[in-house]
C-alpha cells in the first residue's frame, strides 16, 4: 500500500494542511485551513476524502487534533510529516529531516524570523505530540537561496553585523522558486540548469528571484521578507533613516513603527487603508478610485524596477515568469509591469494573457522575449522533500 505524507504549514493565527497519497501525485486528497486561530471567531474547514466545518474559540492544538480526529482513517499509513519552516538561517542550505539536533538548531535560527519561525516551530511540537514516531522534515523558505553569491547577499553595514548577528540577505520564498524553476523547465522542454530565468511571486507576499542555471543568484526580500517588492500590507524597500524620522516626528515606538511597515503599508497603505487585496483594488479603479490607482501603479513599478535589476545577473533572460495568487491570475498586472519595463522588447499576446497562458503557460507573442505564467506549488514540493527524505520499508 502506498504511503501518504502530510504537509503543515503553521502560521501565526493560521494552520494549512494537505494530505498527498504516494510520491506521484499531483494533488493533495484532503485538504483543511484553519484561519484566526486563538480568537473566538476561528474556522476550520476540509475538503477531500473528509469534510470539515468548525467555527468557534479554537487554538492551533485544538484545530489539529479536530483535523486528526476527523481523518484518523487516512492518517494511518503516514510515510512522513512536512512542515514549511520559513527561516533556515545559514544553517539549513536544503529540506532535513527533523531530529533533536536539528530542532536545537533551528530553535537557534528562530530570532532571525520571529513572527513565523516560532509558530513553524510550535507545528512540529504539536504534530510530535499528537502523531507520535512519525519522521518529520522541515522545508525551508531560504534554502534555495543559499546559492546566491557573497556580493548579492552583503548589506553595506559593518561586516561584523554579519559575523556576530547573521545580518545578511536571506530571502524567502524559496520552495516556490524550487517548484517554479523545475516546472518552467519541464514546459520548455529543457534542463533546469540550463535556464536562466527571472520569476516573480506576486500574492500578498511578494518577491522575484534571478535564477541562473538553476539556481538562485539573487532575490528581492532580504534578512526578513519585508525587504522588496511593494506587497499587500508590507511596505517593500524603504530608506531605514525614516524609521529615525518618524519616531521624531510621531513619537512612535520602533515597535509601532515596524507594526506599520509589515501590517499597514504596501498597497493597503498607498491606497489609505482601501484594501490590500489586488481584486479589490482593480475593482475599485474600475469605478474611478484614484487611491487604487496610486497603489496599483506604485506596485507595478516597483516590480518593474526590480525585475530589471535582477537581470544584471543574467547574460539573457531565457524567460520571464510569473506566479503567485496576483502573479497567476491578474492579466491586467502583468501587462502593467511589462509595459513599465521600458528597456525590454515585451509584446503580450492579449488573448494568452487574457486566459492565463496557453499549455505552455506562454502570454507573449512568438519571436518576441518569452513570458510564461506557471502556478506554483509549494505544498507539493513540500511533499516530495518529504518523500525523498523519509525512510520507505
Amino acid at each position: 500500500m502506498e504511503r501518504s505524507v502530510l504537509v503543515v504549514n503553521c502560521g501565526s493565527s493560521s494552520l494549512k494542511l494537505a494530505l498527498y497519497p504516494d510520491p506521484n501525485a499531483t494533488q493533495p486528497t484532503i485538504e483543511a485551513s484553519a484561519e484566526r486561530l486563538g480568537t473566538d471567531k476561528a474556522s476550520l474547514s476540509a475538503s477531500g476524502l473528509i469534510s470539515l466545518d468548525q467555527t468557534g474559540a479554537m487554538n492551533h492544538e485544538e484545530a489539529l487534533r479536530a483535523f486528526i480526529s476527523a481523518a484518523e482513517s487516512e492518517l494511518q499509513h503516514l510515510a512522513g510529516i512536512g512542515h514549511r519552516v520559513v527561516h533556515g538561517g545559514e544553517t539549513f542550505v536544503d529540506s532535513t529531516p527533523l531530529t533533536k539536533d536539528t530542532i536545537e538548531q533551528l530553535e537557534a535560527v528562530s530570532g532571525l524570523a520571529p513572527l513565523h519561525n516560532p509558530m513553524n516551530l510550535m507545528g512540529i511540537s504539536l504534530c510530535q505530540e499528537l502523531l507520535p514516531g512519525i519522521e518529520q522534515v522541515a522545508v525551508f523558505d531560504t534554502a534555495f537561496h543559499q546559492t546566491m553569491p557573497e556580493q548579492a547577499w552583503l548589506y553595506g553595514v559593518p561586516y561584523e553585523w554579519y559575523e556576530q548577528f547573521g545580518v545578511r540577505r536571506y530571502g524567502f520564498h524559496g520552495t516556490s522558486y524550487r517548484f517554479v524553476a523545475a516546472e518552467t523547465a519541464r514546459r520548455m522542454d529543457r534542463e533546469a540548469d540550463d535556464l536562466n530565468l527571472i520569476v516573480a511571486h506576486l500574492g500578498n507576499g511578494c518577491s522575484a528571484c534571478a535564477i541562473r542555471q538553476g539556481v538562485s543568484v539573487d532575490t528581492t526580500m532580504g534578512l526578513t521578507p519585508l525587504e522588496g517588492l511593494i506587497m499587500g500590507t508590507r511596505s517593500g524597500d524603504v530608506d531605514p533613516g525614516l524609521l529615525d524620522y518618524m519616531i521624531e516626528k510621531t513619537g512612535s515606538s520602533v515597535d509601532a513603527l515596524m507594526q506599520t511597515l509589515n501590517k499597514q503599508s504596501g498597497l493597503k497603505g498607498l491606497s489609505s487603508g482601501l484594501s490590500n487585496d489586488m481584486r479589490s483594488l482593480l475593482e475599485a479603479e474600475e469605478s474611478g478610485n484614484t487611491d487604487a490607482t496610486r497603489a496599483i501603479d506604485a506596485f507595478c513599478f516597483r516590480v518593474a524596477r526590480h525585475l530589471s535589476a535582477l537581470s544584471t545577473n543574467l547574460t539573457h533572460i531565457d524567460s520571464v515568469v510569473f506566479t503567485g495568487g496576483i502573479g497567476e491570475h491578474s492579466a491586467v498586472i502583468r501587462q502593467r509591469i511589462l509595459a513599465a519595463w521600458r528597456n525590454m522588447p515585451f509584446r503580450l499576446n492579449q488573448e494568452l494573457n487574457n486566459q492565463n497562458g496557453d499549455n505552455q503557460g506562454r502570454i507573449s507573442e512568438q519571436g518576441t522575449p518569452l513570458v510564461l505564467v506557471v502556478p506554483t506549488d509549494e505544498e507539493r514540493m513540500i511533499a516530495q522533500d518529504t518523500y525523498r527524505l523519509t525512510h520507505h520499508d
